[in-house]
């Protein structure tokens, strides 16, 4: 499939064939592409928790006002992201490059984002997003419907995942294979409300 039809064929699906499991390679053919997401400063800050205990879903979907694609849906994946990665060993994020831009861009992480906590947390949710969307579409690619979700208790989904103070929730995804469509989508905003020129 073609990216753009990709992106334009990909709905928020919301009932799923609880019967499709979804293979190993195809989890390892998405995993690999949001791998290739941008973050600032390559600190790649964003994490999945693939939830695959049946009893850890049922407790999820609760916190999830009982959404039944919590459940039924093949994969689910709560998407977080690490509030303070950029100082977790910050030299990893660039081992592979040239020494000269090592030396030059690893410095930088700390004095940027050093006492800035609000930009800590737009940063992972920029992440968030950019990656939640770029799995979306790669599972589409694949022949799997998705569907992004914040309808759920955040504090009470950040219990049952055990997540750590220095991270946060951005969303859940779902991915599976429709039981049924979609509803046709609601309808666009015209592009002169949507795209500013130069100044609002």
């Amino acid at each position: 499939m073609e990216t753009l039809k990709a992106i334009k064929d990909r709905r928020s699906v919301k009932e799923y064939d609880s019967s499709v499991i979804i293979p190993e390679v195809d989890k390892e053919l998405m995993y690999e592409a949001v791998r290739h997401c941008p973050t600032s400063y390559n600190i790649q800050n964003w994490r999945f928790v693939e939830v695959e205990e049946a009893g850890l879903r049922q407790k999820i979907r609760t916190a999830a006002f009982d959404q039944a694609q919590i459940t039924e849906a093949s994969l689910l994946l709560v998407v977080c992201a690490d509030l303070l990665a950029w100082k977790k060993s910050p030299e990893r994020y660039w081992e592979n490059a040239p020494e000269s831009v090592r030396n030059l861009l690893v410095p930088r992480i700390s004095s940027f984002y050093e006492g800035q906590d609000v930009l800590h947390r737009d940063e992972a949710m920029r992440s968030v997003g950019i990656v939640g969307q770029t799995l979306m579409i790669a599972a589409k690619d694949l022949g799997y419907d998705s569907c992004p979700m914040i309808g759920f208790d955040f504090n009470e989904v950040s219990k049952l995942i055990n997540l750590p103070s220095d991270h946060v929730i951005g969303m859940i995804i779902v991915v599976g294979k429709a039981l049924k469509p979609a509803h046709p989508k609601g309808g666009f905003l015209p592009s002169n409300e949507l795209i500013v020129k130069n100044k609002f």
